[in-house]
């Protein structure tokens, strides 16, 4: 699995979902083809949105980039943002009830390529089972670019409230996993869920 993640400054979160979904509910918006699940990452006070399409494969990204174009260009650059990066990664991990999340924590670390492979084998054996075990949990998504060596962990959360209170716990556990890979922690940053939800239906 693959995900194309884009990011938007400068977006209006309301009207923006409004329009989405009004086109969705409309059958105006059908995903694209290799498409089947998005998540929608809000910072409102920096006005940033992160937007993440789920993919089969790489390929289907890049067959799908004229969709997106098209789509940007449908929703004026006022309400969408303006879109100050794209990028795609592989998805290694993608666990729980992703459609429950209402918060998000990102959380990015660096190091050596060759470091992925035994550095997620051991957080899915060891770091995952204690994060899905923290009050309000609800999944997890584990993003890596093997180029560059750089993996995002996104947590995910019943609720802001429930993503605030694990802090503490999530600080050892995502110091434990860069030590596991000889990784540095480059960013950590949290997120309201605007929106999480498979799209394969609105595809059919």
């Amino acid at each position: 699995m693959w995900v194309r993640v884009a990011t938007f400054e400068g977006a209006d979160p309301e009207r923006a979902d409004a329009i989405v979904k009004e086109r969705m509910a409309a059958g105006e918006m059908t995903p694209s083809e290799g498409m089947h699940s998005v998540l929608i990452l809000d910072d409102r006070a920096a006005r940033k949105r992160k937007f993440f399409a789920f993919f089969d494969s790489k390929e289907a990204i890049a067959a799908a980039e004229s969709w997106f174009d098209r789509q940007g260009e449908s929703i004026p650059e006022d309400v969408r943002g303006k879109r100050t990066s794209v990028h795609s990664y592989e998805v290694l991990m993608r666990d729980g009830d992703v459609e429950r999340a209402r918060a998000a924590r990102v959380s990015v670390l660096e190091g050596s390529p060759d470091a992925i492979d035994a550095s997620v084998e051991r957080t899915l054996g060891e770091t995952l089972p204690k994060v899905r075990a923290i009050d309000g949990n609800v999944g997890a998504i584990g993003l890596a670019d093997r180029d560059n060596g750089r993996v995002s962990i996104i947590t995910l959360w019943d609720s802001e409230d429930a993503m605030r209170a694990s802090e503490q716990e999530a600080d050892r556990l995502r110091e434990q996993t860069a030590d596991f890979g000889g990784q540095n922690i480059a960013n950590v940053a949290r997120y309201e869920v605007a929106m999480a939800e498979s799209v394969t239906g609105a595809r059919a």
